[in-house]
């Protein structure tokens, strides 16, 4: 055993960032995109004060703020503007993306045996998993220079060089912050199934948190991490020292992470697994069963997940009548629809977030059968007396159920909040039929990770750019005034957005029709194409 912990850290991180180039690339690139059009998409439909003013009438509401944080609102300039309805959001993506690239080279690679054989090298005991958060800060670093540097080329004349760098280094500083908790849960959890679960639990709850504080009190916004991101307040104030204190707990989490990684056996955890039943029962000798337990833990913090995420935008709409009614230029900027509350004009903006979230853990379910293929598990099981058309309807069926308990508790959820906290309560068929209406889009999108599964495998992952599209073009599609077609490229952009739109069961049905024919498709390929070995 080396007596240097940290023993060719440097050679490791040149490994590890060769392995990674591709997608730290596509990560940086994708991010930096959206962050430099979008200020110059508000300079073209934006372009006076006045303008600019009215739009931050429409944000001063609860709904606007648990959704994007609170803004600079009265001095509402292009800085202020993207800062206020860009910054926050894209800090959550920065984190999402330290959580799935420090999972993957940390308890990822311990599952699968290849720590074991780097540990079997003259290695240092703690160099791989430093190794990795060196790569994590290079890219943090990057993306720091890279969006702060080129928001203040962009010449904007409310877009100083120190706010600029402030963006820049808010998104960085978010990375490293969950780049520190994802390294931590690797210590606890025994798989990276786990880790990858309860970071990204802990970046919801980060998000929720704010969400509620920031509308019922803002002081107590200081409990979420990214609460610390707004208190910035890039483009007006600066605020630099929340910015510092994240770092600081950053530090905190990566010294932690080391010191549980020193005190644990290898492919162990601090949260270790619990022995399982001597004999399987009969269900889990099934593919179904089988699916399903690997499956269980993330199904039921993202079932718990929605349904808060539902209660929280739930609870803020009691707020909103009141707001109106005090808000001379909201009155005459939402002319009520016939038969519509005001409050009713924003439930189809909520559900859009809603759905495509909620879409978010049928994919995953259904993209684990790629994963356990790649991992040469399938093999085994296609082995037994176990066809491959069982095998994908397992994943299928679960996936499609998954769906619709998702949407579900999620309208569920904002139904019981809103009803909580509104006066005249909410509907609970218009807000079921308003969520339920996504449905078939949500099949469309799990259709086209069956039909990737089984005639393009290698482009698998293509369907999380494809969900991230839906959710830019939807969520952002008023900001930007998009032309209608972009929006329509979505499965999302077909359906009605109720109460406000007309309800359309033949819309719906042909959604349903397109994820049939793409079921079909899928099965036919996987039925027919080779299986990794």
């Amino acid at each position: 055993m080396h007596s240097n912990l940290l023993d060719k850290t440097a050679p490791l991180a040149a490994f590890i960032f060769r392995l990674d180039r591709i997608r730290i690339l596509l990560w940086i690139i994708g991010l930096t995109f959206f962050t430099l059009i979008v200020p110059l998409s508000f300079m073209g439909l934006y372009g006076s004060q006045q303008e600019r003013d009215v739009m931050a009438q429409t944000m001063v509401n609860p709904a606007m703020t648990a959704m994007v944080g609170p803004g600079d609102l009265a001095n509402y300039t292009i800085g202020a503007m993207t800062a206020h309805q860009m910054l926050l959001m894209t800090a959550a993506v920065v984190g999402l993306m330290s959580i799935l690239l420090v999972a993957r080279h940390t308890r990822g690679d311990e599952e699968d045996g290849r720590l074991e054989m780097i540990r079997s090298l003259p290695t240092g005991r703690l160099s791989y998993l430093n190794a990795t958060l060196v790569v994590i800060t290079g890219t943090c670093v990057a993306l720091t220079l890279i969006n702060g540097l080129g928001l203040y080329a962009l010449g904007i004349e409310s877009m100083d060089l120190e706010g600029s760098l402030l963006y820049g280094v808010a998104l960085g500083v978010t990375g490293l912050f969950f780049a520190g908790v994802t390294a931590i849960f690797a210590q606890l959890s025994e798989s990276s199934r786990g880790t990858i679960g309860y970071s990204i639990a802990v970046l919801l709850i980060a998000y929720l948190v704010r969400a509620i504080t920031d509308v019922s009190n803002e002081s107590l916004s200081w409990i979420s991490p990214l609460g610390w991101v707004t208190k910035a307040e890039v483009y007006s104030a600066n605020n630099w020292w929340p910015i510092g204190l994240m770092f600081g707990a950053s530090l905190l989490l990566f010294l932690t992470a080391n010191y549980l990684n020193a005190i644990r056996d290898l492919d162990r955890g601090f949260l270790p697994s619990k022995p399982g039943r001597k004999y399987a029962s009969s269900f889990l000798q099934s593919p179904i069963g089988l699916a399903l337990r690997l499956q269980r833990t993330g199904l039921i913090a993202w079932a718990i997940g929605m349904f808060v995420l539902g209660a929280s935008y739930g609870s803020v709409l009691g707020d909103l009548e009141a707001f109106f009614a005090d808000n001379e230029m909201m009155m005459q900027l939402l002319q009520p629809a016939e038969g519509v509350t005001l409050t009713e004009q924003f439930i189809p903006m909520l559900m859009i977030v809603i759905s495509l979230l909620a879409t978010i853990p049928p994919v995953m379910a259904m993209n684990k059968l790629r994963g356990e293929e790649k991992k040469e598990r399938i093999v085994h099981l296609l082995g037994r007396a176990v066809s491959r058309k069982k095998l994908l309807g397992s994943y299928l069926c679960i996936a499609i159920i998954n769906g619709f308990v998702m949407i579900s508790l999620a309208a569920l959820g904002l139904w019981s909040a809103g009803t909580a906290v509104m006066e005249g309560g909410l509907s609970f068929a218009m807000i079921f039929g308003a969520a339920l209406s996504y449905y078939p889009a949500m099949l469309v999108m799990i259709s086209i990770a069956v039909f990737l599964i089984g005639v393009l495998p290698k482009f698998t992952n293509f369907i999380w750019f494809y969900v991230f599209y839906s959710f830019i073009v939807l969520y952002l599609g008023g900001l930007f005034q998009f032309s209608e077609w972009v929006g329509k490229m979505s499965p999302f952009g077909h359906v009605p957005q109720a109460p406000i739109e007309e309800f359309s069961i033949m819309t719906l049905m042909l959604l349903c029709m397109v994820a049939f024919v793409l079921f079909v498709i899928g099965f036919v390929g996987y039925n027919h194409r080779d299986i990794e070995s």
